[in-house]
């Protein structure tokens, strides 16, 4: 039995000291290796990336910050070193009305225009070979071809980042990837490296608190919120500037499958979200998504008790109500995954006049990072040529040749100024992108703005809005990740993070662990505050009934009755739900009536986690024959034990028993069309929390 380690902040080969905001940093010993460029040059900071003040922009004389994102935006071609998974469709938005009180981009102002879009969804960690499903943060970039040239919006569907400063992402990836020497775990958060980089870096527990939750593992892509992460600017035609954070809400509303069936989803169909958003498409079911923003001004982002230049930060609804601007339905499949949904490039610089950047750190730094890649993956620089890349307006310049180059440029003048081509391109100070001049400059420092110090406040915010079942969600998050840690240090100090965010959290998760009393103190950096909880960050507590978007399994074998089928058939489509019916074979099954009916799967291929709602309408000698399948069974527990609605007819009951099902509220028989109706009304509420209190799911 290994001792107990004295319960310190300190990491097993090093030590901390506070840098000047008070951020942990780790050192070294003298006597080991100092850390340098790939030029040998002594790095003296390795936390922060110089910039003109505390909060000032990024400085491109930055060469350690370059060689490092450059070197690291590199090592892999062509796939994605992160998001390398996707999923894309093509679409449009469509603003609500005139916004040119806050902006001068045109495609905001015009309720008329109708923008074209890509948008592309991903999960960030594992390779393009990856599951669908795994506890991820998921990629939601939209590429919008407006009139005046093309603006990415290129975000997370969590509002909040690991970090804080861009000169650490690659170390993030690094620590969340699969381990060098061993080559795993894919696509997968629950190992050491990447708990020792989070213990480390105290500013990353609110994303932790985020990607613990059931955010992480969400029902389907058509299902996420969106959100810009980074504080970006509006500029109207009177130069003045308010700030904005940009949302995406999905309107058939948001959902999360249970950890359980994340895992035995990412078995039955890897493809489970890709399949999800591509067949909705198909048959019609256009995702649409709201697109609003919170707009405030300076004064107001001064009275905040955070700083709007953190990633790490949101702003709670309650602060800053968001305003409805426009909307996107996505309408269209790509035609070829690889030439469009794998070779599209995104960039959070590709901005439009009318929108432009803070000074947020981590911004300033992807603003350099997301050229530098597609120069990697998409081979040169002219990746603007290829036509999901293409702006959709005129474009014209003076860039020519370089590898992959597809237009054929005519003339003798290739520069500007010139006199020999009076009609070549000029800039046009009127039409052209003029950067918002204000900036907080000053000295040439590498240190952290004092009002980035509070790395707790808004992890306990985000975990004291949840639900009594999120929260349970949460501390069987954190029990499944830490327990795959083998370091016990790692353990301890992420026990003493948490520990700073709820002590009752710490308590349960310590609990779940087998660990009583084993996190390490951490002094915070700035003494966590209490705000005020926001129920707008639970899924939950602002989900409205539906079952729009949701699909309804129903069993059935020979002698079922048609009626019954065509009651449930018809109550889905009037729910906007779609019903599938699974046979004890894909062979056709006869109804009570000889009619039949060609199941979409056989049970041995459709598992429940595969459906939001499952039915069961069996009977005669084929429940003989399914008592003693397995899948059979498992189809009627897993739904049980993940807490779904189930419907069945009188005639289905030894299945149920066979499967030790005991009816409660949300065990609905349904022996007549008004019993179809009532069960398909009752599913609508997704899952039956209250059975949570007698089984484990």
């Amino acid at each position: 039995m290994a001792k107990q380690k004295n319960k310190s902040a300190r990491p097993a080969d090093g030590a901390f000291h506070a840098g000047t905001a008070g951020e942990l940093h780790q050192t070294t010993d003298a006597r080991d290796s100092t850390l340098t460029t790939n030029q040998g040059i002594a790095i003296s900071d390795n936390q922060n990336s110089l910039r003109s003040g505390t909060r000032g922009p990024t400085l491109l004389e930055d060469f350690v910050l370059r060689e490092k994102i450059t070197h690291f935006d590199h090592e892999r071609i062509p796939e994605r070193i992160v998001h390398a998974r996707g999923s894309g469709a093509h679409g449009y938005f469509e603003a609500y009305g005139d916004l040119s009180d806050l902006t001068r981009a045109a495609f905001l102002c015009d309720p008329g225009i109708q923008t074209p879009v890509f948008a592309r969804f991903s999960t960030v960690a594992g390779g393009a070979g990856s599951v669908d499903l795994p506890r991820d943060v998921r990629g939601f970039a939209v590429k919008f071809y407006t009139q005046q040239g093309t603006f990415d919006l290129v975000g997370n569907n969590i509002p909040v980042f690991f970090i804080q400063d861009a000169i650490k992402f690659p170390d993030l990836v690094h620590a969340v990837k699969m381990e060098p020497d061993r080559g795993y775990p894919q696509a997968a958060s629950a190992h050491d490296t990447f708990w020792d980089f989070v213990s480390l870096m105290p500013e990353s527990l609110h994303m932790i608190l985020w990607l613990m939750s059931d955010r992480a593992i969400p029902r389907s892509l058509r299902m996420i919120e969106g959100f810009g992460v980074h504080t970006f600017r509006f500029i109207n035609a009177e130069g003045t500037s308010t700030f904005v954070k940009f949302h995406w809400r999905p309107r058939i509303g948001s959902a999360s499958v249970l950890w359980d069936e994340a895992v035995k989803i990412s078995g039955a169909d890897p493809d489970f979200h890709r399949r999800d958003l591509f067949e909705a498409i198909e048959r019609g079911d256009f995702p649409e998504w709201e697109l609003s923003v919170q707009a405030f001004d300076q004064a107001t982002a001064d009275s905040f008790p955070f700083d709007v230049l953190d990633a790490t930060k949101l702003i709670p609804e309650e602060m800053v109500p968001l305003k409805p601007i426009g909307r996107m339905v996505l309408n269209r499949n790509p035609d070829n995954f690889f030439a469009e949904t794998e070779q599209v490039a995104f960039h959070p610089g590709h901005v439009v006049p009318g929108i432009d950047f803070s000074d947020d750190p981590l911004l300033q730094g992807r603003l350099f990072s997301y050229t530098d890649t597609q120069l990697s993956r998409l081979g040169g620089p002219n990746f603007h040529q290829i036509p999901v890349n293409r702006p959709r307006c005129p474009m014209h310049n003076f860039q020519r040749d370089a590898l992959m180059q597809m237009e054929v440029p005519k003339g003798r003048v290739n520069y500007e100024p010139n006199s020999l081509a009076p009609d070549s391109p000029r800039e046009n100070p009127d039409a052209g992108f003029v950067t918002y001049p204000d900036t907080d400059s000053g000295d040439k420092v590498r240190v952290r703005s004092e009002t980035f110090m509070d790395h707790y406040s808004q992890a306990r915010l985000f975990f004291r809005s949840m639900t009594a079942p999120e929260q349970d969600h949460i501390v069987n998050a954190f029990a499944f990740e830490l327990g795959k840690v083998e370091t016990p240090d790692v353990r301890c100090r992420v026990l003493g993070h948490v520990k700073n965010v709820d002590a009752e959290l710490c308590d349960r998760v310590e609990q779940a662990l087998g660990m009583p009393g084993q996190a390490y103190t951490i002094p915070p950096a700035r003494e966590p505050i209490d705000m005020a909880p926001s129920p707008a960050l639970s899924l939950l507590a602002k989900a409205q009934p539906t079952l729009v978007g949701r699909k309804i399994g129903v069993l059935v074998s020979d002698g079922f009755e048609m009626a019954l089928l065509e009651q449930l058939q018809a109550s889905a489509e009037a729910e906007g739900a779609v019903l599938q019916v699974i046979g004890p074979t894909i062979g056709k099954v006869k109804s009570s009536g000889k009619e039949t009916v060609t199941p979409d799967h056989a049970i041995a291929a459709a598992p429940s986690v595969l459906f939001d709602t499952v039915a069961v309408a069996v009977c005669g000698p084929d429940i003989e024959a399914l008592k003693g399948q397995a899948a059979a069974l498992n189809f009627l527990r897993d739904a049980y034990a993940h807490l779904k609605f189930i419907g069945f007819t009188a005639t289905s009951m030894p299945l149920l028993e066979a499967a030790g099902i005991a009816v409660d509220d949300a065990v609905i028989e349904m022996d007549s069309r008004a019993d179809a109706a009532a069960y398909v009304e009752a599913a609508k509420e997704g899952r039956f929390w209250p059975r949570a209190k007698v089984i484990k799911a």
